[in-house]
C-alpha cells in the first residue's frame, strides 16, 4: 500500500499509481490495493467493485 499524501481538497480524486500490471491477463494492481480491469470495472480492498462502463453496440446494418 502507498503511504503518499492525500490531497487537501475533498473534491480531487486520490492519486493513485500502478504497482503491478498484468496487461496480458487485463489487469493493473494500484498503489492503493484496487485492482483496475481493462473493461474499466474495479475492485477494491474493502470488497467493494466498481462495475465496468459499457456502452450499448449500435445494432448491426443487414448485408446486402
Amino acid at each position: 500500500m502507498c503511504s503518499h499524501p492525500t490531497s487537501l481538497s475533498s473534491s480531487a480524486a486520490p492519486t493513485r499509481h500502478p504497482v503491478a500490471a498484468h496487461p496480458e491477463q487485463g489487469w493493473t494492481l494500484l498503489c492503493d490495493g484496487s485492482i483496475v480491469f481493462d473493461d474499466s470495472g474495479e475492485l477494491h480492498p474493502d470488497g467493494s467493485v466498481v462495475p465496468p462502463c459499457r456502452v450499448p453496440a449500435r445494432p448491426l446494418a443487414p448485408a446486402a
